[in-house]
């Protein structure tokens, strides 16, 4: 059986579209609701904008690695969305496609839902695959991973956005 490559879920905020869109856009935010990003490095202010890369930071336990990402649609108060293209070190990161993060941004009931979608862009076979995610993750797939990590992200996002006016 192939292995999962693409996983999502979904929550409603108290805020509009266009303010979760800026907070989510400006990846130097992330680490204020990733479980795993501690945030991004890049140039400029505000939303980024598609062709923009950044770098982020990640931990998970006692592995640390950095990432190198390309925005790749950025529609204000309706979708960002992000390719991860080199992962590695803080100095040496090695090209090779590794994920998609996109987030879309819907009016529901006066408030917004929000989607995060992760999609997997490893070109391995799948039994390469699952030996990997097993040894990172601890166990698991990295769909079965990401999806508690997105359900994570998520809860804080809308714990953040709800309890804070939005910079």
């Amino acid at each position: 059986m192939g292995r999962t490559r693409s996983v999502a879920d979904s929550v409603v905020i108290d805020r509009s579209p266009l303010e979760l869109y800026e907070m989510v856009g400006d990846v130097t935010r992330m680490g204020e609701w990733s479980p795993e990003n501690k945030g991004a490095t890049r140039e400029g202010d505000g939303a980024a904008q598609v062709g923009d890369e950044f770098v982020g930071s990640n931990t998970r336990g006692r592995v640390s690695w950095s990432t190198l990402c390309t925005v790749t649609r950025a529609e204000p108060g309706r979708e960002f969305a992000f390719r991860v293209h080199e992962i590695g070190g803080a100095k040496r990161r090695i090209p090779a496609g590794i994920a998609s993060w996109q987030y879309t941004f819907e009016d529901h009931d006066g408030g917004t839902r929000v989607t995060e979608t992760w999609t997997d862009d490893r070109p391995w076979p799948d039994a390469l695959a699952r030996v990997f995610d097993y040894l990172a993750t601890g166990g698991k797939t990295f769909a079965a991973f990401q999806r508690g990590n997105i359900r994570r992200t998520l809860r804080r996002l809308k714990t953040v956005a709800e309890a804070d006016v939005v910079r």
